[in-house]
């Protein structure tokens, strides 16, 4: 899995090849520039210890010579930085938004089984460590591999018996990071779950802290809270624990390597072979050799933090989309409104069938109102005719065609919904009405505004249509935000409607105004009313009752009172 998801990560970062050849080239240069200082660090010496007279002259010289080379190993560390920077959060912008792009089309069936905050960790918290260890990786492996590479052809050169002795000690430090690498992994999956599972139970209480309130359940959630947090404080000491033996366990390695050099060195001197100015570059080296190990497994631990991570997102960009839309999909689509449901059966879980054998002609402009009991199947009637799900058998036809060959825009676009779960952004009024469509006039958000009856309260508000508001309009009641989502459908006014629960949360004598201004909106237009307030759905062409995923009955109002079957006990039950 490792192995994978980093060759994921290459291939993303494959696309920046000449900024990565930027970033290679200037840390070969500047290991090179910082490996030529010990040079002249060791003629310096020479010039003072080997002669009876200082060659003040050289040293000077000398010493301009570091200083230059010191600047430019400074200029070009910059210069590197920038490249490594740019290709890290380049890397990471391509990661995250394909991580969004796939999130916009996945099926419903992964968003409902999944937490909205493990999703949200995902997108966010697992990308942003990701990028920590893609940013230390390529800042120090490069220079520290190329670093490596260079002091140990040099060290040949200068004496390879030496050499000999640091090549033989070096896969003594390799194998202990590899044994602390790969058990180090495991550790961090677990706290990286934990991570996840906090993030997504932190968002759930946000999101319905007055349910938690209301019902005096804060200590309940602390104490969950505090189990999810030991959790993450368990497996992170583990993680930390395991990973942080990498740094003494290789300086442990590397302090023998520069130990071996000291010894043989200090023999290459009193045999003569070798100069102090020799040893002191030689000893210089041996630090320079084992210095980016200590670097390079610190590297290889935190990049086994970002695997992780990486994994996760890479999961959620692999994983399966909605089903394709159909290559013979007509490129535009202008329905009149005629609905037909043929022999359709769905079910969430497999196993146990929610609709069956479900048949519905539906005329145009007809108001077909869907009632029944909590599970009966209405909600999941409107997720078919919205194509949210696809039918497992039969079909369902909009003019004739089957939704599965439609574009799901087209089918969504010709369907003005109003939901009782509402949604708003964080902005504007204005910018919620319209959702960010253009081509609408100030005078005909405002005439939408007044036939919702939203425009009494919006301009009451500080900025009228220009007032910001909280993300899902945290400072607006409960009606006023339904009554912006209604507003949005009296803007664009669809061939066909959808009204679940619309009116649940608003007071009755604005439900009065409201029923008004939907009887204009659904005149001539195809209507699907889903409501438990029976009162609602009066004046509906047809009712059909729901029970366990069948229509039990069928009629208008009158018809079915008259019938005196199970809508006529709902409807008593709730005017008796």
């Amino acid at each position: 899995m490792k192995k994978g998801t980093l060759k994921k990560v290459l291939r993303y970062a494959s696309r920046y090849r000449f900024l990565i050849f930027v970033s290679l080239f200037l840390s070969i240069v500047t290991a090179l520039l910082t490996l030529y200082v010990p040079i002249l660090v060791g003629d310096a010496i020479d010039c003072i210890v080997d002669t009876g007279k200082v060659d003040m002259a050289r040293i000077v010289k000398i010493l301009y010579q570091v200083v230059f080379v010191v600047l430019a190993i400074a200029l070009f560390q910059w210069i590197m930085n920038i490249a490594n920077n740019k290709i890290t959060f380049q890397v990471v912008r391509d990661v995250r938004e394909d991580a969004f792009k796939r999130l916009q089309h996945l099926p419903f069936e992964y968003l409902d089984s999944k937490q909205t905050g493990e999703i949200v960790s995902r997108v966010i918290s697992d990308v942003d460590l990701f990028s920590d260890g893609l940013l230390m990786g390529f800042t120090q492996l490069f220079t520290g591999v190329v670093t490596i590479a260079a002091t140990l052809i040099i060290m040949f050169m200068k004496n390879y018996k030496i050499a000999l002795v640091v090549v033989f000690l070096t896969p003594l430090s390799l194998l202990v990071a590899k044994f602390i690498a790969t058990r180090s992994f495991n550790y961090f999956k677990s706290q990286s779950e934990a991570r996840a599972d906090q993030t997504a139970f932190v968002d759930e209480m946000i999101g319905n802290l007055s349910v938690v309130k209301a019902f005096a359940h804060e200590d309940e959630n602390m104490e969950v809270f505090d189990d999810v947090n030991d959790r993450l404080e368990r497996t992170s000491i583990k993680a930390t624990f395991i990973s942080s033996l990498t740094n003494p366990g290789t300086r442990f390695i590397n302090n023998l390597v520069y130990a071996a050099v000291a010894l043989f060195g200090a023999f290459a001197c009193m045999s003569g072979t070798m100069t102090i100015g020799g040893l002191v570059v030689f000893l210089r080296y041996a630090n320079q050799y084992t210095k980016p190990f200590n670097e390079i497994t610190g590297v290889v631990t935190e990049l086994q933090n970002s695997l992780v991570c990486a994994e996760r997102v890479f999961a959620l960009i692999e994983e399966k989309e909605e089903i394709p839309e159909d290559k013979d999909a007509p490129e535009s689509f202008e329905p009149e409104g005629v609905v037909d449901f043929k022999d359709v059966a769905f079910s969430y879980d497999k196993s146990k069938k929610l609709i069956e054998d479900l048949d519905l002609d539906i005329k145009k402009g007809q108001r077909v109102a869907i009632v029944g009991p909590t599970g009966s199947g209405k909600t999941t009637l409107i997720n078919l005719l919205m194509r949210f799900y696809d039918v497992d058998e039969g079909a369902i036809k909009i003019d004739g065609y089957d939704l599965r060959k439609l574009k799901r825009r087209d089918i969504r676009d010709n369907f003005g919904m109003v939901l009782q779960e509402t949604w708003l952004r964080n902005g504007t009024i204005r910018d919620n009405i319209t959702l960010g469509r253009e081509g609408f006039t100030d005078e005909e958000i405002i005439e939408a505004a007044k036939a919702s009856h939203a425009h009494s309260f919006i301009k009451r508000l500080p900025n009228g249509y220009d007032t910001v508001i909280s993300e899902n309009g945290g400072n607006l009641s409960q009606g006023q935000k339904q009554l912006l989502c209604i507003t949005r459908v009296m803007l664009s006014i669809p061939p066909m409607l959808i009204l679940d629960e619309a009116t649940s949360s608003i007071d009755t004598s604005t439900e009065i105004r409201i029923q008004k201004a939907f009887n204009r909106m659904m005149q001539g237009r195809t209507s699907f009313i889903v409501a438990h307030r029976l009162s609602t759905i009066r004046e509906a062409d047809v009712i059909l009752v729901m029970k366990d995923g069948h229509i039990i009955e069928k009629g208008n109002h009158e018809d079915l009172l008259a019938k005196q079957g199970f809508y006529y006990n709902l409807y008593n039950s709730q005017f008796a």
